[in-house]
């Protein structure tokens, strides 16, 4: 099994996102801040954003209040970084984008994110990631990012497949929220892809 560990793998050294913030033409990727509980409460208690992914719809702000705790301690670690997307001219969140499941021995993340409603088809999640994947690549060193995605969810399969993504596979009936069964379409994205992409 690739999860297997005997204990010989060597300790990465610990990585610090606390203070990780970047800039696109019109977004401010920065760490999420207590007084972003409501516009993030609001976006997860939506079921249009909550649909396709794989956690419930939030039903109280105590969520967003933990998550953002969570957040804190996880950065100070660098057991992953999640990113608050802030459109500059008035200043609202409009979502989150995330590195997870961040495997340092094998170079390996995974890819989130999430936008409120009121956002999409403007083009913010691929202005967003693009400088995530930049950092995933280049600051940490990362050989392949990888996205899990609702096969049904034909708008983030196009934002991944505009950054480069490849889908890879599809797992079946391998989430069940709310008691209804969803498969999982696998995007997966090298470094040597990105950066032959990029150098064009």
């Amino acid at each position: 099994s690739h999860s297997a560990d005997n204990g010989v793998r060597m300790q990465a050294p610990t990585i610090h996102f606390q203070h990780v913030s970047m800039r696109t033409a019109r977004l401010l990727l920065r760490p999420l801040q207590a007084d972003d509980a409501v516009a993030l409460f609001e976006m997860y208690s939506d079921p249009r954003v909550s649909k396709y992914l794989s956690r419930r719809q939030w039903q109280s702000i105590d969520q967003a209040h933990e998550l953002i705790a969570q957040d804190a301690q996880a950065h100070a670690t660098g057991r992953y970084l999640r990113l608050g997307i802030e459109r500059t001219e008035d200043a609202e969140l409009l979502g989150e984008c995330s590195l997870h499941n961040l495997d340092p021995p094998s170079k390996r993340a995974e890819v989130g994110y999430a936008l409120r409603a009121s956002a999409w088809g403007h083009g913010y999640v691929g202005e967003a990631l693009a400088p995530l994947v930049r950092f995933a690549f280049v600051d940490l060193g990362l050989n392949r990012l990888e996205a899990d995605t609702d096969p049904r969810n034909s708008a983030s399969a196009k934002v991944l497949r505009r950054l480069g993504f490849t889908l890879e596979g599809v797992l079946r009936a391998r989430w069940i929220v709310r008691g209804e069964t969803s498969d999982s379409a696998i995007y997966g994205l090298l470094r040597h892809e990105w950066h032959a992409r990029v150098s064009r």
